[in-house]
């Protein structure tokens, strides 16, 4: 019998929510309902500083005694920012859950972001983003967002250089209190009793202050053209979309994700095997047929309320054109339901394998828990999910592009533009 998700609200509006799966391994985390679009003018920057200040001083422990605690319970101490939420977690035996979950809302509620720590981190990523704007594709799917959406969405993840000289602790210190609020906060664990959690975390996630915090700024897709030319050997290129609805649209996210598994794609130069997607339509109709494309993958950046999904490449320098018409008559093929049966059913069953795959890890279970409560307000389980991936028809996975199609496209290419189509040109082929 598969274990039950547990999930009580405290009277602050924060949430202790886990699953009690066996093992002697556990995974706790904080998962926050707040990220790089939650920021304003004077924090732009904050969630992706922050990920990096992680698990260091508090105004209880010092960064050395952080670590050293972890080390004692041999804990891994994990952290990643993203646009929605923000989650922080910790590995480690079962029998070490008290110090696990203490440590954690220590490092989450009580940073103590001295000024100097902040600068010192600051420094080393914007060395890390200098080095990374000296080649413009490996920012792409930065700039496919600010391309795609105006408000919060569109603001960078990835910390800036400007933004990053300016940020003081106090600056942060802000951004956490104001954004990290009990109502914006679940405490998600997987291989540990619930009560056992319960009594640990509740007198702790009780000192959050209560409220919703001050949201976002509203996020609204436009679609639009991005292109800088390099010297580089080859060009990438994003052709993406408006899904409409998000993960909140739950039949359509369902049909989505099938959706990204039949078209599937990878490099030229996969190493293939079972499960490596040597089958899906972007392998068996462009990388083996067109010797100039290089990488051909779908690919979806989804929100609770909104998303974009389409497809990334790279080609060889000249075949800009020949790669956006590609990957349009593709978008379009699918949309038109041109898709057969027994390809539907592989990527279904991919579907389900990946589920259920991800889902052996206790951290994926943590992570899943969290960030269902902070979307959905519950967790729906494996086999609900399965069972609707089961039910799906090719009518559904294809209303899905074809919704899509009809948005404005989002184009982005970086490299060697020779023969690129013009967004207009673009635009008109759907």
């Amino acid at each position: 019998v598969a274990p039950t998700t547990q999930i009580p609200r405290l009277a602050n509006g924060a949430v202790i929510a886990s699953e009690n799966t066996m093992g002697g391994s556990m995974a706790v985390g904080m998962y926050i309902g707040a990220g790089s679009k939650n920021e304003n003018a004077y924090t732009v920057g904050a969630s992706h500083l922050l990920e990096r200040m992680a698990f260091r001083a508090t105004t209880n422990r010092s960064s050395f005694r952080v670590t050293r605690e972890a080390e004692v319970i041999g804990a891994n101490l994990m952290a990643s920012a993203s646009r929605e939420q923000m989650a922080y977690t910790v590995d480690c035996l079962r029998s070490n859950m008290p110090e696990a979950v203490e440590l954690l809302a220590d490092a989450v509620m009580n940073p103590k972001l001295v000024d100097h720590e902040v600068a010192d981190v600051a420094m080393v990523l914007m060395a890390e983003m200098a080095d990374l704007a000296s080649n413009p594709a490996n920012l792409m799917m930065e700039a496919v967002h600010a391309v795609a959406y105006s408000g919060g969405l569109g603001q960078p993840l990835v910390a800036t250089p400007v933004a990053l000289s300016k940020f003081t602790g106090d600056l942060l210190a802000n951004f956490v209190q104001t954004n990290y609020t009990a109502d914006n906060v679940v405490l998600a664990a997987s291989g540990v009793p619930h009560a056992d959690l319960v009594a640990v975390a509740e007198p702790l996630l009780l000192q959050l202050p209560p409220g919703p915090g001050p949201g976002a700024l509203p996020s609204q897709y436009l679609g639009g053209d991005y292109r800088v030319a390099t010297d580089a050997p080859s060009v990438s290129i994003v052709l993406a979309f408006e899904f409409v609805g998000g993960w909140k649209d739950n039949k359509a996210s369902t049909a989505m994700t099938v959706l990204n598994t039949l078209m599937g794609g990878g490099g030229s130069f996969s190493a293939g095997g079972p499960g490596k997607g040597m089958y899906s339509r972007l392998y068996t109709r462009v990388l083996n047929r067109h010797a100039w494309a290089q990488n051909c993958t779908a690919f979806h950046s989804v929100f609770d309320d909104t998303g974009i999904i389409g497809i990334s490449g790279v080609a060889d320098p000249g075949y800009a054109g020949d790669m956006v018409n590609v990957m349009a008559k593709e978008l379009k093929a699918v949309a038109a339901g041109e898709v057969t049966a027994k390809e539907l059913e592989r990527a279904k069953a991919a579907t389900i394998s990946s589920i259920l795959m991800n889902l052996e890890s206790k951290a994926v279970v943590a992570e899943d828990i969290g960030r269902q409560v902070l979307t959905y307000g519950e967790r729906k389980s494996p086999a609900d999910f399965i069972a609707q991936v089961k039910a799906l028809t090719l009518a559904e996975v294809s209303a899905v592009a074809a919704q899509a199609v009809t948005s404005a496209p989002t184009l982005c290419m970086v490299g060697d533009l020779t023969n690129a189509p013009r967004y207009d040109a673009v635009k008109a082929m759907f």
